[in-house]
Parts: structure tokens; sequence; C-alpha cells
């Protein structure tokens, strides 16, 4: 039975090390993903390199989106307490910039290709995604990625990403490919407009990308929509109405709900002479920016739980996409096998009697007893005849099969693209084409009853990871908390609050 290579099962290794210092809640659900992986080997699904506990980020993620210039480095940097980005009216950042705690003295900026080469980082292998979409520009990572460290303590227990310009980056599809991809595996998404272009309409590609593409997920909840420069207005007429525009720009695309958030920075604030009007809008900004650091903080706690979110997610895909596309494409298979099986049997059948009647084999016949005498005075004969008719069958229905193979590959892609299905459904689909296997087999490749208990078992898993998070996160009984730690017997809560130390290990080196 296929079983995962050296190269992963090292990297599964390290990650439960760093799990054990640092998050023990979490440590068992690596287990569990090992479980979905050997389900994964035995139908096809991974090859011995991929692993379910590799595509998604260990450490909680925040992304900061939106135009250029509408003050994202501004707020980082003003989060971080440090000047560690870049900030101006001009398009200063192109790429995508991820930023994570470490403990050296001075911070670093690395290319992309640390981010790219390493499983432990929101954008492992990504350079592949990129030229899905752009040849060419899958080797030129480091003009898209980079990473940033720094000593800052807001930075302790999560990665931030900050992104470039929508509207100021000429590599289009691929900045658009990047920000979908690090949008899947955000636990927050802060997304940022600029309050001094007070006209929306002409950001309509930008907003159409960043709020009607996201307000129909299921996690549109981790997203907050953030008007920053807000102190730019107070010297007009009516700078509620400038809110009111961007609203109602959101709303035309579909944002009728949700948080949106009013903020500027004091430090490139311009000077607001009505006292009343400055305390007013200080009032607001203040309160908005408690709720925006106070989501950024609950990160660690949201991380924990989408990690037991996406185990279940992955359990669930085998039985309700995996399995049934298979399953689907295996019927298509059989029947444009027989097909062509039941083609080649008509060909051969008139060749046959084609060749024999232009022999005049057929001329005049009687079935007498001579003839009969004949034939079967000669055994030899029949049998070979039947053998070289047999090998002949046989090699146009495995021809037959593999034709009908090969024609179903890309439509097998292009399903487990449709679908959203992590690994090559086509390779899970190929695994069921093999010579020695039958065409007529109920199950897919590696659908076993030995499989179905291990889906079942990773769902009970997760089912039990979520009652472990709540046992540590609530007490409805209102039991002391030391009380509550005896019992549960799990160890300091105060793992949660210390840096990754897979992250800072290997930074500054």
């Amino acid at each position: 039975m296929r079983g995962a290579g050296p190269v992963i099962e090292t990297r599964l290794k390290q990650l439960e090390a760093h799990l054990e210092q640092e998050n023990p809640v979490l440590l068992t659900t690596v287990q569990s993903f090992r479980e979905l992986d050997t389900v994964a080997y035995k139908m096809g699904l991974f090859d011995a390199e991929q692993s379910f506990a590799t595509q998604i980020p260990w450490w909680p993620l925040v992304s900061i989106l939106g135009t250029f210039s509408a003050g994202k480095s501004s707020f980082i940097n003003q989060y971080l307490g440090v000047k560690l980005q870049r900030c101006g009216n001009q398009a200063v950042d192109d790429k995508f910039t991820v930023l994570c705690y470490s403990n050296q003295s001075t911070s670093h900026a690395l290319p992309g290709i640390a981010l790219d080469s390493d499983p432990r980082f929101p954008f492992y292998k990504v350079s592949g995604e990129i030229e899905k979409v752009a040849v060419g520009e899958g080797s030129r990572i480091d003009a898209y990625l980079q990473l940033k460290t720094s000593t800052s303590p807001a930075l302790k227990g999560k990665i931030l990403i900050d992104s470039p310009g929508f509207d100021a980056d000429a590599q289009r599809t691929s900045t658009l490919k990047i920000t979908d991809h690090i949008i899947g595996l955000s636990d927050l998404v802060l997304v940022f407009f600029d309050a001094r272009h007070p006209e929306p309409g002409a950001m309509r590609d930008t907003l159409d990308h960043l709020v009607s593409k996201t307000i129909t997920r299921q996690d549109s909840g981790k997203f907050l929509y953030i008007l920053n420069q807000i102190d730019t207005t107070a010297r007009e007429d009516n700078p509620e109405e400038v809110v009111a525009a961007w609203q109602r720009a959101l709303g035309e695309r579909g944002l009728t709900a949700g948080r949106f958030f009013t903020i500027y920075n004091d430090e490139a604030a311009n000077p607001i002479p009505d006292e009343a009007l400055r305390r007013r809008f200080e009032s607001k900004r203040d309160v908005d920016l408690a709720e925006i650091h106070e989501r950024m903080e609950q990160v660690e706690i949201e991380r924990a739980y989408r990690i037991v979110g996406s185990l279940e997610k992955a359990a669930r895909a085998f039985e309700e996409k995996v399995v049934p596309a298979v399953t689907d494409l295996n019927t298509r298979w059989r029947k444009r096998t027989l097909i062509g099986d039941a083609i080649a049997a008509l060909l051969l059948i008139g060749g046959f009697i084609g060749i024999t009647t232009r022999l005049g084999q057929w001329d005049g016949f009687k079935l007498n007893a001579e003839w009969w005498n004949t034939i079967t005075a000669t055994p030899i004969s029949i049998y070979l005849t039947a053998l070289v008719t047999f090998i002949v069958w046989l090699a146009i229905h495995y021809g037959n099969r593999h034709l009908a193979a090969k024609s179903l590959k890309h439509t097998a892609d292009k399903i487990g693209q449709r679908l959203g299905i992590r690994g090559n459904l086509s390779a899970a689909f190929l695994t069921n084409t093999k010579p020695w296997r039958s065409i007529f087999s109920r199950n897919p490749a590696g659908w076993t009853r030995r499989s179905r208990k291990r889906i079942q078992r990773a769902l009970e898993d997760a089912d039990r990871y979520v009652q472990d998070l709540n046992d540590r996160f609530t007490n409805p009984s209102g039991t002391p908390a030391i009380e509550v730690e005896k019992a549960m017997n799990v160890g300091d809560d105060s793992a949660f609050e210390q840096p990754p130390a897979a992250l800072t290990a290997n930074q500054g080196s």
C-alpha cells in the first residue's frame, strides 16, 4: 500500500514537534490528517509527497487587502509599533509581503522562495498556481512575494500579509490568483478603501473582486471592510455623504450586512480645526480601531477552530465529492469501453465474414459429416484459432480501455477544479483503469470498508477536538479556572501566547 514519502513524513514529524510545544490541543489533529492521507494514497488522490496537513497554514493568518494608497502599510506600522512597511501615495509595495515574528535583533527581508518552499507558510508551492494562469511567471516567484521579520510583540502567534494595490500591479492576473489563494487560507481579511477617492464607481473591478466574490462565501464573516483616511472628509460640507457613497457602492455589489469601519492614522492625519468635529472623528476612529484590533487578537483562537473545521471538511469531501466524482467517471469510462468493444466486435465479425467470403469459403456451404470430421480431426487448429482470436480481442479491449480513460482525463481535471477537490482527481480516476482492475468494479479503487472507517474516525475526532477547544475557551458552569485546568489535565494555556518557534528558529539565518 502506498504511504507518505520520506520528505513529507519528516515535515509532519517536525510539525508535530512544534505543536507539542506551542499548541498541544492541535497536536492530535495531525494524526487525524494522517488518517485522511492514508485514504488519499490508496485512492490515488495524493502522491507520496502530499498531505492534507501541509495544505493549510498552522498559524493564525490576517490578510490586508485593498487599493493602493489606501493606508494598508501605515495601518500595519501603527499596529506593530514599528515602521516596517514603506508608506506613500504611490504604489510603493508591489509584492505580497508576509510579516512574522522573529527574536532576531534586526528585521530581515527574505525572497519569495522562502515562502514558496516552506509548507508552514501560506504560500507553499504557490508558484505552480501562478504558472497555471501566467506561463513563465511561476519561476519569477521573488517578483511576487517576500518575507519580512520583526521583533514587534504584536506579531507573536500570528502572521500578517500585506498585499499590493489591485490597481497598481501590472501583473494583475497573477496578483488576483494569489489574492484568491490567501483569502481562502486567512482567518481574518481586512479590506481597505481610500476615503480620499470619493468616487467608488471608478474602482468597479476592485470592488467586484473584493466584495461581490466574497459575500457569498461560507466564511464571509471573516471580512472587515474599512474606509481609511476618513479624516480627509472633515473639510467636506457633509462628510457623512462620503461614507454613505461607499456604503451604497458596497451595497450595489450585494454587501447589505456586516461591519463597515471608518478609521485614520493620527500621524498622517490632516488637522481638524473644529474641536467638536475632531472629537467626534477621534471617538469613532478609536471605537472602530479597538474592534479591529480585538478581532486581530482573536485569530489565534479562530485558527484552532478553523483547522478542526478543515479536518472535518476534508473528511466529508471524500464521501460528498471524491467518491461520487470517481464513481461517475468510472461509469463513463465503462460505457465508453463497452461501446468500443462492441464496435470492435462488429468489425471483427464483419472482417471475418468478408475475408472468408472473398476466399469462397461460403460458396455452396453445407455442414456435412465429412467437413465436420475434418475439423474435429485437428483440434489443435481450433485451439490455436481460439487463442489467437482471444489475444486479438484482449489487445483490442485494453486498447479501448486506455483510449476511453485518456479521453476522460481532461474532464476529470475540470471536475476536480469545479468541486475544489484537494489532490489530483484525474490520478484517482486513472487508478481505477489499471489493467488488473475490472471495468465492472462497484467501488472506486482504495475505497474500502477500512477507508470508510478511517473517514468516520476522522469525523468523530473533529467533533472531539471542537469539544476540547470549547472546554479550553469556555466555562458555562462558572467553575474556577484552576479546577477546570485540573479536571481537563491539558496543561498550560500560555502555549497560545507564544511565538511560533517553527518560524523563529529559521529566520535571520
